[in-house]
């Protein structure tokens, strides 16, 4: 069983598993798909990543335009603010964004469905990210928006000394960006 709570984008839905604790630690099932479809998740995902990343790490926003992904995140060692913009130029929430903690300790997953670019700042020493992709990787189709542009005003915990690739430092503005029709 998952309890689904909606944010203020109702089509990003922040899941909290159970867990089941004991002296010799917890269990925790991550992924059923009869729970997500019950959920109103459809998604059939075919591709798991896993990324590690130290503490002020930030990787984003990031999304594939001809071949979106719909994605179940979720967060197994550390914690992350983990944030998706809404690049759906139709939408009523276009330009918009949430953040949300998703960490070891609470076990939550943030499900963001196509459309959205998507991106993470490690907030604890080391962190283990894992999640699900309804759709493959296409290197020639990796679009973004630039993690700090003023007009998002994302409201990000950190924003010292934080680690970004070259890549991610030269994405455009969100006014520059390529958008979902």
């Amino acid at each position: 069983m998952i309890e689904v709570k909606e944010l203020n984008i109702k089509e990003i839905k922040l899941i909290k598993t159970k867990r089941f604790r004991d002296d010799r630690g917890f269990f925790q099932q991550n992924y059923n798909i009869n729970d997500y479809i019950d959920a109103g998740i459809e998604s059939k995902f075919i591709q798991d990543n896993w990324s590690r990343s130290k503490k002020g790490t930030l990787r984003g926003l990031h999304y594939q335009l001809k071949n979106p992904q719909s994605k179940l995140i979720q967060v197994i060692c550390g914690e992350v603010y983990d944030v998706a913009v809404d690049m759906r130029i139709n939408s009523p929430t276009f330009g918009q964004w949430i953040g949300e903690y998703l960490s070891e300790e609470n076990g939550h997953q943030l499900y963001i469905p196509k459309g959205f670019a998507h991106g993470f700042l490690a907030l604890s020493s080391e962190v283990d990210f894992i999640y699900k992709c309804d759709n493959h990787y296409i290197p020639n189709d990796d679009f973004g928006v630039c993690w700090n542009d003023k007009s998002l005003d994302i409201d990000w915990p950190l924003d010292k000394n934080l680690i970004i690739s070259n890549k991610d430092k030269s994405l455009p503005l969100f006014k520059d960006a390529h958008y979902f029709e």
